[in-house]
């Protein structure tokens, strides 16, 4: 089929690399000429794993290109994907002003039938808004359904839900649009997981509904975590005799110092700013947003409370800047909402990222140090600070990491190691919903 994915961001790029890995021919637009130059060069511009594999492999072989022309995408395409940001604006509500500018442009160009999906996340009644859009500018010959199909693309394996979805949600109530999107994601589904087709607002209400109970989850966690500090109980113990209940499962209960990214903080927010719109009061995305907030800064009072309030003089070591491992996005990132308020008490920050470090030099450029290793960072700090759990901050060498930060200090914000290995170093180690280990 012939498939052209509007926008090259991570949703855009990853779903056009893997349309294009089935046969389809791709072609990716984008009004970034840099962007696209590069792309066309072979350089990709995100870092996700097994992605550049898949990128290259199409590209040689002629299965994926990408260009600045919007026609051009539109002329060659059966199948119309818009991967466009949806960022939040100053009230938390989703900006649709990308996806409609496009939706615009559109109409007078569409001159046979064409399906224009919805991949970004947007709020119910989009489909809705962008049909009208088209139609108030189409030409005579232009005929078309808007889809909504939600992704549920997880950063860091990004490829392989792609690849081996769990399930595929198509939102339509066109039999024409319905076969061509069957035809286009059978492949994906050989091993029999679903594809769901639903009323167009039901798709649209499932991508909010998921990623805003996922986020619920982790947030209750996050305060069961908080109470244990209180009560003396471990979070671990608490965590693996709830996950073992079928009825909660285990996924999704690890607690920590917030979630971030550009889906879960987005979403949650848009869909308790559609629910205010609706005059529903939605208490508990509420509360998940707030909550939340608290989080991500929640190691700063454990860090003043053994060194003050004036920071002035001490050092910090941050290990992670991502919002999570596996991949280089900064978007909300727990790590930063602590690294301004260390900042802020005039302490001085030596961080390490596998990946994040280049997208954190273009927020702080000077205002932090930035180390080629893990352990470079640490000489001579006051303190570690472990902000994402990358798999190379797993199993450290401890030895080491006490000749170069004699203060054996360490702030968890992802509970890596165990209290008894802490112990056993010699380490004085806070993490969440723990008891603290004195040195």
């Amino acid at each position: 089929m012939n498939i052209s994915v509007i926008g090259t961001g991570y949703v855009g790029l990853v779903s056009g690399t893997c349309f294009s890995d089935t046969g389809n021919q791709v072609i990716c637009m984008d009004v970034d000429e840099r962007k696209v130059e590069s792309l066309r060069n072979g350089k990709i511009t995100i870092y996700e794993p097994g992605l550049d594999a898949i990128f290259q492999r199409n590209i040689a072989q002629g299965r994926l290109q990408f260009t600045t022309d919007l026609k051009a995408a539109v002329d060659h395409a059966d199948i119309i994907f818009l991967a466009l940001p949806t960022p939040p604006d100053e009230d938390g509500s989703a900006d649709l002003s990308y996806v409609l500018q496009v939706a615009e442009k559109l109409g007078p160009m569409l001159d046979r039938y064409r399906v224009i999906v919805n991949k970004s996340t947007v709020p119910i009644g989009t489909a809705d808004l962008v049909t009208q859009t088209i139609q108030a500018n189409a030409g005579p010959n232009a005929e078309f359904d808007v889809v909504s199909n939600p992704e549920f693309l997880r950063e860091g394996v990004a490829v392989d839900d792609f690849m081996r979805p769990d399930r595929v949600v198509i939102g339509t109530s066109s039999s024409r649009a319905e076969l061509l999107m069957r035809r286009l994601y059978e492949p994906f589904v050989r091993q029999g997981n679903p594809i769901y087709f639903m009323d167009v607002r039901s798709a649209e209400m499932t991508k909010y509904a998921a990623n805003s109970y996922l986020a619920t989850r982790i947030t209750f966690m996050n305060e069961i975590a908080n109470l244990c500090e209180k009560l003396g109980a471990n979070v671990d113990n608490v965590r693996i005799g709830m996950g073992s209940d079928s009825r909660i499962g285990k996924r999704f209960l690890f607690p920590g110092i917030g979630f971030g990214g550009s889906c879960f903080p987005k979403d949650v927010s848009a869909l308790e700013k559609i629910a205010g719109k609706s005059a529903y009061d939605f208490k508990i995305l509420q509360s998940v947003l707030e909550v939340n907030d608290q989080q991500r800064i929640s190691l700063m009072p454990k860090i003043q409370q053994k060194f003050g309030n004036d920071l002035s003089g001490k050092r910090f070591a941050v290990w992670g800047l991502a919002f999570k491992p596996n991949t280089d996005d900064i978007r909300e990132a727990p790590a930063l909402y602590t690294i301004d308020r260390l900042l802020a008490a005039g302490a001085e920050v030596h961080a390490y990222d596998p990946e994040a470090m280049e997208n954190v030099k273009a927020k702080y450029g000077d205002r932090i140090h930035f180390h080629h290793d893990a352990y470079s960072a640490l000489q001579d700090a006051d303190a570690l600070l472990i902000m994402t759990e990358w798999q190379v901050f797993r199993t450290p060498d401890f030895k080491r990491i006490a000749s170069v930060m004699p203060s054996k200090t360490i702030f968890d914000g992802r509970n890596l190691y165990s209290l008894d290995r802490m112990k056993e170093h010699g380490f004085h180690y806070v993490s969440v919903g723990r008891a603290v280990v004195e040195q």
